[in-house]
């Protein structure tokens, strides 16, 4: 049950539902893109857009302090425990075939990359910005939406449907950086593959910690690879990365099953999962 003792911020939360989770992606999404835009004047001064420089004022300010807002949401909340303990409900053996799929063409991608053309400093930056990324967007999506939804009792297939809906939604914006609608749209299928894939990856391992690692390894070795790539059969063969995980995601997702029923009903675990 919720405690009337507490705060109405964190009554209001605690409730849980999509809605709530739509309008914690919303406002994250305004205030990581205003910090965008704040740090136009600074961004125009960079010509070289693959720099270190570049990388750190578009991706790692930008994303470190989302990462600082998330955190203090969490304290707000009282959350941190929720988000970064153990999950209070597992997955099942067959889960680790997202994470499979997932690391091992991170590692492909890793292994047909010019780090000579790339050089130090772009492929440090990189890693450090998705180190960032990682953490901010699975903290969002896997971590409070995914409390959100489970809060208001929904199924875990809808959580993580859902979840994976809204981290998707997450990549639209890159409609306002001129990217074309055609190449938002395979970015957004690919993005809702990958976040059913980070979902089994936090249920199969009982911790957020393992889609916030893998999600970090991934877009260093996807930017890195597209734009320092080593030619050769291996290159190739991490090409099919991205199409893999879209299948994957999606096939496995309509396996998951089970759920959690809200507090304020019965406060057992469904373990048909």
């Amino acid at each position: 049950m919720i405690d009337v003792t507490q705060s109405g911020w964190r009554r209001f939360w605690e409730k849980g539902g999509w809605w709530r989770a739509l309008v914690l992606v919303v406002v994250y999404f305004v205030l990581y893109n205003g910090l965008s835009l704040l740090l136009t004047p600074l961004a125009e001064q960079i010509t070289d857009p693959q720099s270190a420089e570049a990388i750190l004022v578009f991706y790692v300010i930008p994303i470190f302090v989302g990462s600082l807002l998330l955190v203090g949401f969490a304290l707000s909340v009282g959350w941190l425990r929720e988000i970064f303990g153990p999950q209070p409900i597992r997955g099942r053996g067959w889960m680790w075939i997202a994470i499979a799929v997932v690391l091992v063409f991170n590692v492909l991608r890793m292994l047909s990359i010019d780090y000579g053309a790339a050089g130090f400093e772009v492929v440090a930056t990189w890693l450090l910005a998705g180190v960032f990324i990682g953490f901010a967007e699975e903290v969002l999506t896997r971590g409070f939406v995914v409390n959100l939804l489970r809060k208001a009792g929904q199924r875990e297939i809808a959580v993580a449907a859902i979840s994976s809906a809204l981290f998707a939604l997450l990549h639209a914006g890159n409609l306002l950086t001129g990217q074309s609608l055609f190449a938002t749209a395979i970015q957004l299928v690919y993005t809702f593959g990958f976040g059913v894939c980070m979902y089994l990856a936090m249920r199969v391992t009982g911790t957020i910690i393992a889609p916030i690692l893998l999600h970090a390894s991934t877009d260093p070795s996807i930017f890195l690879q597209t734009a320092y790539p080593v030619e050769g059969g291996l290159g190739a063969l991490a090409g099919l990365g991205n199409p893999a995980v879209i299948i994957v995601g999606i096939v496995l997702l309509f396996f998951i099953r089970g759920g959690i029923q809200p507090a304020s009903t019965a406060p057992q675990f469904d373990a048909r999962r």
